[in-house]
C-alpha cells in the first residue's frame, strides 16, 4: 500500500502491531518513494520528502533523498524551500560531498527578496557549513550583518559565529560589523552580537583592544536591563532578559581580565547587579553567579571581591543542591585568592560535610583542606576527624593523607601532632599510605620525650582494635617491634 501523504504514513506506522510489521511497511514505502523519485514527479516530491524525513527520524535509511532535497530548495515556492532546507539539515553534514552543490542555492537565497527565504538559507548555513563553504559565503554573511532587517541581522550574526569556528582566520572580516551590532536596540540582535564578539575575543586576543573600547556601551546596556521596570516582552520571573544580562557579564569578564582601566569602568555596575538582583529565584541566582565569576576574573577592588565571595557563601545555604555544588566548586578555585574572605563561611562549609549528596561532600572536603592554617588547625582537624569516623571508604584514603599532612605542617606542638596521627590510625588505619606511616615513625624517633607516651597510646589502641593494619605494621615491618623498642627506650 502506498501512502499519499505524511499523515497517512504516520497513521499506518502507528497501526503496526509488531516491530517486524513496522519495518516491512517502512521498506515498502521507501521503495515506493525511490520509484517516484525516478519518475521525476515534481508534484509528489514535496510529500515524498516529508515522508522520507519522518522515516529518517525513525532510524531508517533516507540518504537517497539528498538530491531531491536540493531540487526542492531550487523551487520558487516557499513551502518547498522550507522542507528542502529541513531535509538538507537532517540528511547532510559537513563531511558529505553533496554539500558542495548546496553552496550556490544558499548564495542565491541569501539575496532573496523574501526575508523568510533568507532566514531559511542562514539557518541552514549555521547548522551545516563546512570550512570550504564558510570561506565561499563569508562575504555574503558579512553583507547581511549590515541588513536593515533585525530578523536577518540576528541570523547573520549566528552564521558569522559558525564561520569563525570553522575559519578563525576570518575574524578581521567581522570586527567592524560586530562592533556596530553592539549598538543595536533589539534584544535578539544584541544577544547574538555579544555571543559573536565573545567568540571573537576568545579566538583572537588581538581584537581584545578593539572591543575594550565598547565596555562603556556594554555597561550602559547592562544598567538599562537592571534598572528597567517590568517589561512583559523580556520578563522571566520578574527579571528583565536574564539571558542578555548573563551574556553581557560573560563578555565583560573577558574584556576586564588583565586590564585595570576596563575593570574600573565596570566595577560600579557589577556592584549594582550584585545588590539589586533577586536571589530568591533561580533566574536571579544565574545572574549573580555570572557576576561573581566576572568580579573574580577582572582587576576588581578588594571590596567587590569580598562581596562576590559572600554571594557564594549565601549560595551554600540554598536548598538547591546544584547551587550549593556550584558555590563550593567556585570557592575551591578562589580560596587561594582571598582566604580570609572564604574563612568567614567556614561553619557552613563544614556543615556541607554532612550533606546527603556525595558530590557536595567531596567538594566541601577539598575546600576544608584548603582552609586549614595555624589559627584554625585544631578546629578543622577535629571536624575532619569526626567526619572520618563516618565517611565512606572512598573518602578515607585521601582524608587520612590530607589530615596527616595538615597536622605535620600546622601542628601547634608535637604532642598534638602525634595524637592526631594516632587518632587517624585508629579510625582508618587500613587506608593510611606508607609515606605517612614512615613520617610518623620519624617523628616519634626524633621526639624522645614523647616516646613512652606514644608507645602507651599505640598499645592501648592495639588491645582495643587489631583490625587496623597500620597500627601493627609499618613499611612491611612488624610494628610491635617498634613498640617494644620504644617502651625499652622509655624505661
Amino acid at each position: 500500500m502506498v501512502y499519499h501523504n505524511l499523515k497517512a504514513l504516520i497513521k499506518g506506522i502507528r497501526s503496526c502491531k509488531t516491530v517486524a510489521d513496522e519495518r516491512a511497511l517502512i521498506q515498502q514505502e521507501s521503495a515506493a518513494i525511490r520509484a517516484s523519485f525516478r519518475e521525476e514527479d515534481s508534484f509528489a516530491r514535496h510529500n515524498n520528502i516529508a515522508k522520507l524525513l519522518y522515516i529518517h527520524m525513525l532510524g531508517s535509511p533516507a540518504h537517497f533523498g539528498q538530491i531531491e532535497c536540493l531540487k526542492l530548495v531550487a523551487s520558487p515556492r516557499f513551502a518547498d524551500k522550507r522542507l528542502g532546507y529541513l531535509g538538507i539539515m537532517l540528511l547532510l553534514d559537513e563531511s558529505q560531498e553533496v554539500l558542495t552543490l548546496v553552496t550556490n542555492s544558499l548564495k542565491n537565497d541569501m539575496n532573496h527578496s523574501n526575508m523568510y527565504a533568507v532566514g531559511l538559507a542562514l539557518c541552514t548555513f549555521a547548522n551545516i557549513a563546512s570550512e570550504e563553504m564558510s570561506r565561499d559565503l563569508a562575504n555574503e554573511i558579512e553583507k547581511l550583518l549590515g541588513s536593515s532587517n533585525t530578523y536577518i541581522r540576528k541570523k547573520a550574526a549566528l552564521c558569522a559565529l559558525r564561520v569563525l569556528k570553522k575559519v578563525p582566520d576570518l575574524t578581521d572580516h567581522f570586527t567592524t560589523k560586530a562592533k556596530n551590532l553592539l549598538t543595536d536596540r533589539n534584544h535578539g540582535v544584541l544577544l547574538t552580537a555579544i555571543t559573536l564578539v565573545t567568540e571573537m575575543c576568545e579566538i583572537d586576543a588581538a581584537v581584545l583592544d578593539e572591543f575594550r573600547n565598547a565596555v562603556p556601551l556594554l555597561v550602559r546596556n547592562l544598567k538599562s536591563l537592571v534598572t528597567t521596570g517590568y517589561s512583559p516582552e523580556h520578563d522571566v520571573s520578574g527579571i528583565t532578559d536574564p539571558f542578555l544580562q548573563v551574556k553581557i557579564l560573560r563578555l565583560l569578564r573577558i574584556l576586564g581580565k588583565g586590564d585595570e582601566r576596563a575593570s574600573e569602568a565596570m566595577n560600579d555596575i557589577l556592584a549594582q547587579v550584585a545588590t539589586n538582583t533577586d536571589s530568591t529565584k533561580n533566574v536571579g541566582n544565574s545572574i549573580l553567579y555570572e557576576t561573581v565569576l566576572c568580579v573574580l576574573d577582572i582587576e576588581a577592588d578588594s571590596g567587590l571581591r569580598v562581596m562576590a565571595i559572600n554571594i557564594l557563601g549565601k549560595f551554600l545555604s540554598n536548598r538547591d543542591n546544584n547551587i550549593r555544588y556550584v558555590a563550593l566548586n567556585t570557592l575551591n578555585k578562589v580560596v587561594s585568592m582571598d582566604t580570609n574572605a572564604v574563612q568567614r563561611h567556614r561553619n557552613i562549609i563544614l556543615d556541607c560535610l554532612r550533606d546527603g549528596d556525595i558530590s557536595i561532600r567531596r567538594r566541601a572536603l577539598e575546600l576544608s583542606y584548603a582552609l586549614i592554617n595555624e589559627q584554625n588547625v585544631r578546629i578543622l582537624i577535629r571536624e575532619l576527624l569526626a567526619f572520618l569516623e563516618v565517611a565512606d571508604d572512598e573518602f578515607k584514603l585521601g582524608m587520612t593523607t590530607q589530615i596527616c599532612l595538615a597536622a605535620e605542617r600546622f601542628a601547634p606542638n608535637k604532642r598534638w601532632h602525634i595524637d592526631t596521627v594516632l587518632r587517624v590510625l585508629k579510625l582508618a588505619g587500613n587506608f593510611v599510605r606508607e609515606e605517612i606511616l614512615s613520617a610518623f615513625i620519624r617523628l616519634v624517633a626524633h621526639t624522645p620525650e614523647l616516646q613512652a607516651y606514644t608507645a602507651s597510646k599505640l598499645y592501648t589502641a592495639l588491645t582495643s582494635d587489631i583490625s587496623q593494619e597500620s597500627l601493627y605494621s609499618c613499611c612491611g615491618l612488624d610494628f610491635s617491634v617498634n613498640i617494644v623498642r620504644l617502651c625499652w627506650k622509655a624505661d
